[in-house]
Formats: structure tokens, sequence, C-alpha cells
């Protein structure tokens, strides 16, 4: 049986007039019609959609397409627009405005200026798994993968005015969390319950949803969920994304039921990559973790492809895929576009425009 899936875009409110996030996420929250989930985020710059679980590639991306048109028009009815971008282009941003939740307002007290930063949107990909010990499991296989997620997801390179050098800057920024971004290898659900049990002691964690690694057993739900991508600029790179996603998991359950916990890669190995594929996106080389070797970034794409071929193949997603990969290939990732637009006239606020308009292509 094939998985379901739950997806997660978050998205930034801007002033299309100025060209930075506003903080009116409660106003165009006001305006949705309540067709779609859609939900605040931790900062009043963004807003949260929601898909309901669905097997189906095709319906998820009618689904994320009704939800971004949705989401743009309440906007566009407050005189705002929403972009999908992995942090802010333009706006001040620094201690950023708070959503008036409690554990939002504790975090301030807790994380102090790390909160600073923490305008930042991403994709969230949720699979089905049996239990949260497989969970746990699929992210030991799955660590091998994310830095090349990464790479492909790519949708910040500009960030509150300036150029950052990276093509992720949102994976740099999230990286410096006590307990966000590159995930530890675990031998046993034991070692993952242990660490958990630890990392609330030390007080780096508020509470169970604050373990926000790029992959966990998700805190409310029966599901393995991927953290590790920023949110595309449009929905058919969402969607590339999500069916490679899927298919990795798949293929990960397939081995944990032989007994295979994945390959126990160092964790500063894995951050090495991910700070790699954050800086050079789809333009550099990426790190193959299974061999050692640094590959152009577009062939360890392929290479996670073929890994997965027998389970998009078993999903009925290998035209889907394969067609979607080769297109984000050619065309490149979001912060790629970003600064080609950017370098028509130097000018930012042409990228935002950009991203408003491409949003709801």
């Amino acid at each position: 049986m094939v998985p379901l899936i739950g997806i997660e875009e978050e998205y930034l409110v801007v002033d299309p007039r100025t060209r930075h996030v506003a903080p009116r996420a409660a106003d165009v929250l006001a305006a949705t019609k309540g067709v779609a989930d859609v939900v605040h985020e931790i900062t009043r710059f963004q807003v949260e959609a929601r898909t309901p679980p669905s097997a189906d590639l095709g319906e998820l991306g009618s689904q994320l397409r009704a939800v971004r048109k949705e989401v743009a028009d309440a906007a566009r009815s407050c005189g705002l627009a929403v972009v999908a971008s992995g942090i802010p282009v333009l706006g001040d941003v620094a201690s950023p405005p708070l959503t008036d939740v409690p554990r939002y307002l504790q975090g301030r007290v807790l994380y102090r200026a790390l909160q600073d930063e923490i305008t930042i949107c991403a994709l969230h990909v949720h699979v089905d798994v049996p239990d949260r010990e497989h969970a746990v499991y699929v992210g030991n296989h799955l660590r091998l993968w994310l830095p090349t997620l990464i790479a492909l997801a790519a949708n910040s390179p500009f960030f509150a005015g300036r150029d950052t050098g990276y093509a992720s800057w949102r994976v740099i920024t999230w990286g410096r969390w006590p307990v966000a971004g590159a995930p530890p290898y675990f031998p046993s659900y034991d070692d993952y319950e242990l660490a958990v049990r630890a990392l609330r002691e030390s007080g780096a964690l508020l509470d169970p949803k604050t373990v926000y690694w790029d992959t966990r057993p998700s805190p409310s739900l029966p599901t393995v969920e991927i953290r590790a991508a920023d949110v595309p600029l449009d929905v058919s790179d969402s969607l590339t994304l999500i069916g490679l996603v899927r298919a990795l998991v798949v293929t990960a359950l397939a081995a944990v039921r032989r007994g295979d916990r994945g390959l126990p890669v160092s964790s500063e190995v894995l951050r090495a990559a991910y700070w790699r594929a954050a800086r050079d996106g789809l333009l550099g080389d990426s790190l193959d973790m299974r061999h050692g070797t640094l590959v152009p970034a577009p062939v360890l794409a392929g290479r996670l492809l073929e890994h997965v071929r027998p389970a998009l193949c078993e999903a009925g997603d290998l035209a889907f895929v394969e067609e979607g990969l080769g297109r984000l290939l050619r065309k490149g990732s979001g912060a790629m576009r970003q600064r080609r637009v950017h370098a028509r006239d130097n000018d930012l606020a042409d990228v935002v425009d950009d991203l408003i308009e491409a949003t709801v292509a």
C-alpha cells in the first residue's frame, strides 16, 4: 500500500508597495474563506497552509495550488501579498513580532537572540509509517539524502536586503538552534528517547514539538516528518520533492524491515554536507556520503532518483517525478531564479515582485 502524505507549506506576508515583510498574518487568516487549512506561525510575518492526507501526487498538487490561491486572494483583499521564499528578501526582521501564543512567547525567553532570525519558511512532508520506532530508523536512512533535498529546494539567497552568498540561508540560520537541522544517527529507539529526555533536561527543548531535526517522528501524528527543504517557489517543484521524499521513506522502510538501521555517518560529516548544499545549491559539488566523495549536485540528484526508482515505480510516480526532476535541474532552483531576476537591474524589489507572481503561477 502506498503511504499517505500530508504537506505543510509556510509563506511570508509582504506589503506589495514596499516589498517588505508585513506583520499582518492575522489579517490574512481572517480573510481566508475557510476552504483550506491555513494557520498562524511563530511570527506575525508568516502563515502556514496544510493539506489533508493523500496518496496521490496529482491530488496533492491540486490541493497546494488551491490553498496558495486562497491565501494569495485573502492577502490581496487586505492590500497584501504572500510569497513562497525561505526567508524575507526585504524588511526589518530583527526581533520579529511573535504570534501571541504562550509557547512562542516562552520560546523568546528560552532561545533569546536565536529568534531574531526565526522568520523562515519551509516545506514539511509527513509520510505514514507504522510507529515512532520505524520513524527513527527511517530518519537514519534519510540522513544521507537530506543535503540533496536542500540543494534541490534552495530558495533563500537574499536576506533582509543583502545577498548572503548562499543558496539556502534558511538552512544556515535554522542550524544554529540547539535541536534543529541535521539530525543525529540513533542506533536504537531507546537511544532516541534517551537523547530527547536529556535535551529536555538540559533546557534545550521547550516541549516535544521543539525537537526540530529535519527528520523526526511527528509529535502528534503516525508519521515521519521531513523538514529539510526551503518552501519551493512553485508547486511543481514542491510535488517533485514530495514524490522523492515519499519514495525515500518507502525505500528506507523496506531496508528497516530487513534489519538495516542505516549507515551511521557522523554528525560532523552530515553538517559539512549540509553546509555545502546550503552554500552552493545545484551550482556546486555535493558530498556523496555513501562514498565520501564530492560530485556535481545534479549528478547526486540523479543518484537519488536511481536509489528510489523501485519505490517510485511501485507508487506509479516514476514518470511524474522523473519529468519534474529533469525540469527542475534544467531551469534551476528558486535561489537561481531569484539571482537571475536580481541580476537584470540589481533591484531586490524586482525579486519580491517575481516571487509574488510565481507563488501562484
